[in-house]
């Protein structure tokens, strides 16, 4: 089949960069809490295209409409995804990176935490990752102390003004106290939480930051992070957890950056179907092909009187031309190369095809057509024999 496209080194540059969006996308989707709104979008655009084939001409006029404004509505209904989305790409492009905890700075916050758990003292405690989080925190207080137990322990102590707000903590420096984080719009993840909880989910919600939060009424130590808020059993599981956040912060080796690219195969495998089939559709389809069909041959006309045994042969090759996308998604079902029959009557027997006995689908063209004639094999029906009385 001849419409298969041929690729340049800019063709597969295209699809390189489509597919490194569309994995992108499709990693992101799997995390943010918009897919349902995405999956809303996409029915209706599955009913538009279902409208446009059954000839619905008012349904999709109207979902047409809708269409056409459909970059604002995204921007509106997604403006703090994207946002998120845009500062990323900013983060990745300047290869920003925060400090992370130091192992010390590790054990300094396990039992600060441990000790204002045992003594039932409200805290927040905020680890930055790489996303950027200022334009999430309200008020505080800059410090840039060092850190270390005491000064922790001071900052939420039920005396000092600041103790219900957050602690900000940058690697092995406390740069803010007394800040005020978003409030999380998920009240069902929140269980038995109160506000200090609310608020430390509100900013893992929205950054990939790590919050630590302390239960001035159960006691219990609790961490929010990719959206998720977890009440942990044991100081060991904090230790971890800071450790792995301390990972992921941390400019990441390559063996380890190849490992996370590794798991992610069934994404980057369908990002690249899909980039490809756009080009085909769009890029790809637009530019001028020929394929090779088989049509089947239909005599009309057929004399009075003469039966048609058989076609030699019954199907020809039709070369069709047009833009790539027409021949690999238009409708070649009715392909036919049609025969007048009423030559027969004259004895002929050997039929020419030509093009232009073959009705191509809209927006095709006929080339070719071999071979070039058709024989017919017919036989006279008797006539049914009178009997006398």
């Amino acid at each position: 089949m001849g419409a298969l496209p041929s690729l340049s080194w800019t063709d597969l540059v295209d699809i390189a960069v489509v597919s490194i969006f569309l994995w992108a996308a499709i990693l992101w989707l799997r995390r943010t809490r918009a897919r349902a709104a995405l999956a809303g979008l996409a029915i209706l655009g599955l009913v538009y295209l279902a409208a446009r084939q059954l000839d619905l001409r008012l349904t999709a006029f109207i979902l047409q409409g809708f269409f056409a404004v459909l970059v604002l509505i995204l921007v509106v209904v997604f403006q703090d995804e994207l946002r998120r989305i845009f500062e990323r790409i900013g983060v990745l492009g300047l290869r920003r990176h925060r400090p992370a905890p130091p192992p010390d700075s590790i054990d300094v916050l396990v039992r600060t935490a441990t000790r204002l758990a045992r003594s039932r003292t409200g805290a927040i405690l905020v680890l930055p990752g790489r996303e950027v989080v200022e334009r999430h925190l309200q008020g505080g207080v800059v410090l840039q102390g060092l850190l270390s137990e005491p000064l922790l322990l001071s900052l939420f102590d039920s005396h000092s003004p600041g103790h219900d707000g957050a602690v900000v903590v940058q690697g092995d420096v406390v740069t803010h106290f007394a800040v005020h984080l978003p409030l999380s719009s998920r009240p069902a993840k929140l269980g038995p939480g109160g506000t200090r909880h609310a608020a430390a989910l509100g900013l893992a919600e929205r950054t990939d930051a790590l919050c630590l939060v302390v239960s001035e009424e159960r006691g219990t130590i609790s961490v929010a992070e990719e959206g998720e808020l977890v009440t942990l059993q044991e100081p060991a599981e904090l230790a971890s957890r800071l450790r792995r956040f301390a990972e992921r912060v941390a400019p990441q080796p390559a063996a380890v950056r190849r490992r996370w690219l590794a798991r992610r195969w069934p994404e980057a495998l369908l990002a690249v179907l899909l980039a490809s089939t756009a080009w085909l559709l769009t890029a790809s389809g637009l530019d001028m092909a020929a394929s090779v069909h088989s049509a089947p041959v239909v005599v009309e006309n057929l004399p009075s009187g003469l039966v048609l045994d058989d076609v030699e042969p019954p199907e020809v090759r039709v070369t069709l031309t047009g833009p790539r996308r027409t021949l690999y998604f238009g409708d070649l079902s009715d392909l036919r190369v049609r025969l007048d029959g009423h030559p027969l009557a004259l004895g002929r027997r050997t039929f020419e095809v030509t093009p232009a006995q073959v009705e191509p689908p809209p927006g095709l063209a006929v080339l070719a057509v071999e071979p070039a004639h058709v024989r017919l094999k017919v036989h006279r029906n008797p006539s049914p024999q009178t009997t006398r009385p």
